[in-house]
């Protein structure tokens, strides 16, 4: 996708939260999980969506979490985490916590956009920050956080058929998730909700 036609995607974009008309969040597809969301405090918490702006195509720059982490490991994710004391705002979070992360230096990334809000079932609120990645830069990876920094082409999240819906049993009850399959990464849970909205928002239209 040209990055002309993105950034004119995103420039109408009012990111919507919790309560909007189109809620975000894993209880998406399990209505019966909004109960358990009533009343928690949420952890706040910001990635960035890296679109690395390639000659031959745009990519996503995503990332797979070590296996030993405490929260979500060995799942794919964007680059991200919580927002810190020090942090200005969700954007400050999103990029510092891309640096650690990846490396990725943020002289490198134009911010575009931002995706609504996406809470998770262990009590994140997610703000997805959107960038433009010029190619030429370096990565450092966290090999603590991130045992595996790789791109995906653009293009596959926009396919329909890119994009399937599993289930599994969980605490007694079936769940469904959405999938995106791609080689040997199995992309699911907030990072394909995500993924789902940027691909709403790219293929409108």
């Amino acid at each position: 996708m040209p990055r002309d036609l993105v950034l004119t995607r995103f420039r109408d974009v009012v990111p919507g939260r919790r309560g909007a008309p189109i809620p975000r969040g894993d209880d998406d597809l399990n209505p019966d999980m909004r109960v358990d969301m009533v009343g928690r405090k949420l952890v706040q918490a910001a990635v960035l969506v890296p679109l690395v702006d390639r000659p031959e195509g745009m990519t996503v720059l995503l990332t797979k979490r070590t296996e030993h982490l405490h929260d979500h490991a060995g799942q794919i994710s964007f680059p991200g985490g919580r927002l810190d004391p020090e942090d200005a705002d969700a954007i400050a979070a999103a990029l510092r916590e891309t640096e650690e992360e990846t490396g990725l230096d943020r002289s490198h990334i134009d911010l575009i956009g931002q995706l609504d809000i996406y809470v998770t079932r262990t009590g994140f609120e997610v703000t997805p920050v959107v960038g433009l990645v010029r190619p030429g830069f370096a990565l450092n990876p966290d090999t603590f956080e991130v045992a595996e920094v790789f791109e995906v082409p653009l293009a596959f999240f926009l396919e329909p058929g890119s994009r399937r819906m599993e289930s599994r049993e969980w605490q007694g009850k079936r769940r469904y998730f959405y999938v995106y399959p791609y080689g040997n990464y199995y992309i699911w849970g907030a990072t394909a909700g995500m993924l789902n909205n940027l691909a709403e928002i790219l293929s409108a239209a």
